[in-house]
């Protein structure tokens, strides 16, 4: 695959983020990948972390890293991140998961643009964080 060249922007004028995320990314690419939501199962079909929103936001990353990989990207290709979260009282566990998994994934801080939802369920009511992604290949 070739080289992706990709740019975040946070312009003056512009309110800056209030979380880590980028208020754009330019990017040049051969190709995007789309990658569907993922919840909180691991490898084997298992839910991971019933009631724990900080476990499934690991177990979701982990997911993530996963396809990345089968893709032959990672975490720097990501443009954007698409959460869900049940319930409000889901926000700040996510966050606290997501600070520490994004220190070790995004190192410079060069984070893509993201949305954050708080809905009131998702496919199986097991699950309390589904995250989709785009990625520049």
């Amino acid at each position: 695959m070739a080289d992706v060249q990709r740019q975040t922007v946070n312009p003056e004028g512009a309110p800056r983020p209030i979380a880590p995320y980028s208020l754009a990314v330019r990017v040049k690419c051969d190709e995007l990948a789309f990658i569907a939501g993922q919840v909180a199962v691991d490898a084997e079909g298992n839910i991971v972390g019933q009631g724990d929103v900080a476990a499934q936001t690991r177990q979701v990353f982990s997911n993530l890293e996963a396809i990345l990989k089968g893709l032959g990207a990672g975490f720097s290709n990501v443009l954007e991140f698409t959460i869900y979260l049940v319930g409000r009282e889901s926000v700040q566990p996510y966050i606290d998961a997501r600070g520490a998994i994004f220190d070790e994934i995004f190192p410079r801080g060069d984070f893509p643009t993201s949305t954050l939802l708080v809905i009131s369920g998702l496919a199986r009511e097991e699950f309390l964080v589904e995250i989709k992604a785009v990625a520049a290949l």
